[in-house]
């Protein structure tokens, strides 16, 4: 490996295992009146916190790399775990930098998580993000744009900065070229998945949770060069799509243990909070309109938002014949009731269209893989011994 590249996945690396976000308060450190704003996974705004001025912030939980001691306290046990490491890392003074903080309505627990946020920090700024299940434009359009108007108005209270227009189109053009460079990771992962390996990939784009955007842009970047540049050899691995990872994140070590199973990822639902929107926003005209539409025209499905009768699970189908996948892994956190309740209507679909899966479940703590490298492991085996996918 080069020293280049070494030395980025070294950053990278280093940025994750860190649960007390110093990138953070470096940033914040450069300027008297830098303010961050903390959101959890997908279906946030960025746009509007950067045109005001702040640095948006990730929040996934603490993954393996935090003992849970306090957070306990504050959720019952039959629920997810990320709420209760996001508490944890609240309570010990982790999430200090944030200024503010964005919890979207992906379910129940994280809507009861922004209730007890309230009730722990009545000093801070926080706000339920209520995303429309509507999407005809008079109707989920204009309550999503009301919703924009209403954050933009929040920030500028909190920033002491009213972003205009022009600030916003600026804003939007910063992510839509970190997304459209996102996109070209994920897309040369699909084709030489040996030489973008899932546990690489996933940690490049995470780091997009405490940069800049403009500096992880750069980022992604350069690691999409410099990988490409690496004598890396095609390996005989089953190529697999990974669902239901779309909010509490896995630990690294799962992603690992999947590709020494023999499986190579080519694509996910992993991280996004970062790619949620599939095309580019308009940079022309009205911003706030331009962010309206693209969440009606061009947001990603998830089991939190509401799909036609008959569609749940064709967007999966797709991802697997465009990415020419031999098998679906279902990998969703215990006690995610919007991935485990959709899971069979996405499975119904996969029967449908004859392509194999397999599925189990973690915690974004778990320490121990045997049982899912063995069960990985013999989905890959099965596929390419059997399978006519």
């Amino acid at each position: 490996m080069s020293t280049e590249l070494a030395q980025l996945l070294e950053r990278v690396r280093a940025l994750f295992e860190d649960v007390d976000f110093t990138a953070v308060r470096e940033w914040k450190a450069e300027g008297a009146d830098r303010k961050a704003v903390g959101h959890m996974p997908i279906y946030v705004p960025r746009e509007l916190i950067h045109a005001s001025g702040m640095l948006p912030v990730g929040v996934l939980g603490g993954g393996d790399r935090l003992e849970i001691i306090r957070g306990d306290a504050y959720f019952q046990s039959y629920i997810c775990h990320i709420p209760r490491s996001t508490i944890e890392m609240a309570l010990t003074g982790r999430l200090d930098a944030l200024d503010g903080m964005l919890f979207p309505s992906i379910c129940d627990v994280i809507r009861n998580l922004s209730g007890m946020w309230r009730l722990l920090f009545p000093d801070r700024y926080v706000r339920y993000v209520d995303v429309p299940q509507n999407f005809s434009p008079d109707v989920g359009g204009a309550f999503w744009r009301q919703e924009l108007e209403q954050l933009l108005d929040d920030f500028a209270g909190l920033s002491g900065r009213a972003a205009d227009q022009e600030a916003l189109r600026r804003s939007i053009a910063v992510y839509n070229e970190n997304r459209r460079e996102i996109g070209a990771l994920y897309e040369a992962r699909s084709h030489e998945p040996w030489v973008y390996p899932a546990s690489e990939l996933y940690l490049v784009v995470r780091a997009g949770n405490v940069l800049p955007p403009e500096e992880h842009t750069e980022l992604v970047r350069s690691y999409r060069q410099l990988a490409a540049a690496e004598d890396r050899h095609e390996q005989d691995l089953s190529r697999v799509v990974v669902v239901g990872t779309f909010c509490e994140q896995p630990p690294l070590g799962l992603l690992l243990t999947l590709e020494r199973a023999g499986c190579s990822i080519v694509d996910d639902d992993l991280l996004l909070g970062q790619r949620w929107l599939t095309d580019d926003v308009s940079e022309v005209g009205d911003p706030i309109e331009a962010l309206a539409t693209a969440y009606l025209e061009c947001s990603c499905q998830t089991a939190s938002v509401y799909q036609p009768e008959g569609r749940r699970g064709a967007w999966l189908v797709e991802s697997v014949r465009r990415n020419q996948a031999e098998g679906v892994i279902f990998c969703a956190p215990s006690f995610c009731d919007p991935a485990l309740l959709e899971q069979p209507m996405l499975v119904d679909a996969l029967a449908a269209a004859g392509i194999p899966h397999t599925q189990f479940k973690y915690a974004e703590n778990t320490g121990q893989f045997a049982a899912i490298r063995e069960q990985a492991g013999t989905f890959s085996d099965s596929i390419r011994l059997w399978s006519d996918a």
